[in-house]
C-alpha cells in the first residue's frame, strides 16, 4: 500500500512567516492539531502543532499574535513521498515519533498528510473485508501508536526547562548587576 492510497488530501496549511495566532485559528476552526508549513515559495518546511504553539506562548512569554510560526516550529522537517510504501512511511513516524507526515512530491509541494489516524481508519476497514486481503493491520498501527509515545528522552525535558528559564535567569544577572553596582558606588562615596 502506498502513502497516496491512505493520506487525507484536503489540509489546510499555514506560512512560515505568521504569527502563530493565525496557525491556532486555523487548527480550531479546522479540527486539527496540525499544519503544514509552507515557505514564500509554497514547499513545505515543517509541520506545527497545537503543542508547538502552546509551549511557544510559555517559553517565549509574548502573545501568539508576535510570535512568528518560524519562531516555534521544530527545524527537522520528517515527510514522505507519495509513492512511498506504507511500512517504510510506519517506520518513519516510529523512528521520529511522529502522528503525522506531510506528503510531497520531488519539488517539495504539498499533496496531502498521511497521520496515524489515516492508518488506524484503514485497518478498521481492513479488519471487517475477507481474510487475506488486509493490508493494514491492528499490530502494526500498535505498534506504530507505542513508538511515537513513548516519552522522549530526559534531557530533551531538562534542556526545555533551562530554555523556559532563562528570561528569569537573565533578570537575575541584570538585578545582580545593579545590585553589585550600587554596592560598588557606596563604598566609594564613603
Amino acid at each position: 500500500m502506498k502513502a497516496s492510497e491512505l493520506m487525507t488530501t484536503d489540509v489546510q496549511t499555514c506560512w512560515i512567516n505568521e504569527p502563530l495566532d493565525r496557525a491556532a485559528k486555523l487548527m480550531w476552526e479546522s479540527d486539527c492539531g496540525s499544519l503544514p508549513v509552507l515557505d514564500q515559495n509554497g514547499r513545505v518546511v515543517g509541520m506545527i502543532t497545537d503543542r508547538d504553539v502552546c509551549m511557544a506562548a510559555y517559553t517565549q512569554a509574548q502573545l501568539l499574535g508576535r510570535i512568528p510560526v518560524s519562531r516555534a516550529l521544530n527545524p527537522e522537517l520528517y515527510s514522505c513521498k507519495p509513492e512511498e510504501d506504507l511500512d517504510k512511511v510506519e517506520n518513519r513516524m516510529r523512528s521520529h515519533q511522529v502522528r503525522r507526515l506531510p506528503v510531497v512530491d520531488d519539488e517539495g509541494h504539498l499533496r496531502g498528510v498521511l497521520s496515524l489516524a489515516d492508518i488506524a481508519q484503514r485497518a478498521a476497514k481492513d479488519a471487517k473485508g475477507k481474510a487475506g486481503t488486509r493490508q493494514v493491520s491492528f499490530a502494526e498501527v500498535g505498534e506504530t501508536l507505542a513508538a511515537v509515545t513513548t516519552p522522549r528522552r530526559l534531557e530533551l525535558v531538562a534542556a526545555a526547562s533551562f530554555i523556559a528559564l532563562l528570561p528569569v535567569m537573565a533578570v537575575f544577572v541584570v538585578l545582580q548587576r545593579y545590585f553589585v553596582a550600587g554596592l560598588t558606588a557606596g563604598a566609594v562615596k564613603g
